[in-house]
């Protein structure tokens, strides 16, 4: 049986995720500043140290939530303790998930999977699980490395997420990256019913 950590990034490798460096090849408010708006909620799917997070919670505002997912404890932490400093610990609810389960009930606006997608066991159950937590015409942004992720494994987890609900919308241009911005499809109900 494998460890989660054996699939996921270490925590003791949060400086890397979070510096000057990736933060201007990618930069949050241009990958996913026009997607999100003041007052929604949003979900951070393996959030890591947060850079992504912190940059959503500007943008939500103090009317809106950022929901922050990852399985390591300390990841969250290094999170908590930036989101106080920031002075926007309130906008931040971070959750613990499991590595089969991600145990989302809030319905988001907007969801994130930044370079994580490839490191999750079972990708059909996590994508249907995104799918249900995600509002009516809400979107969802997948975000892959190509140096890491394949086309074809890439385009079998487009598939995936169609086959949840999600509908392919664009094909946003991101640094080093495979990327696919997803519509949750609306739900059609008869005329009589």
């Amino acid at each position: 049986m494998t460890n989660e950590h054996d699939r996921v990034c270490p925590w003791q490798r949060a400086r890397f995720l979070d510096n000057w460096i990736r933060k201007a090849v990618h930069n949050p408010a241009k990958i996913i500043g026009r997607y999100i708006e003041e007052g929604q909620t949003v979900l951070d799917l393996g959030c890591g140290p947060g850079m992504f997070s912190l940059a959503m919670a500007e943008m939500v505002g103090e009317g809106g939530k950022v929901i922050s997912v990852d399985i390591q404890d300390e990841m969250l932490q290094i999170l908590r303790q930036k989101s106080e400093r920031a002075g926007m610990r309130s906008r931040i609810i971070l959750h613990k998930a499991q590595p089969e389960k991600i145990g989302i009930f809030a319905k988001v606006d907007f969801a994130l999977a930044f370079y994580m997608v490839h490191e999750v066991p079972d990708r059909a159950g996590f994508l249907k699980e995104v799918a249900a937590a995600i509002k009516p015409q809400g979107k969802f942004l997948i975000v892959e490395p190509n140096f890491h992720v394949s086309k074809t494994s890439f385009e079998e987890t487009i598939n995936i997420a169609e086959s949840s609900g999600l509908s392919l919308i664009s094909r946003p241009n991101v640094l080093f990256s495979r990327a696919a911005l997803m519509q949750k499809r609306p739900i059609h109900t008869s005329a009589g019913a």
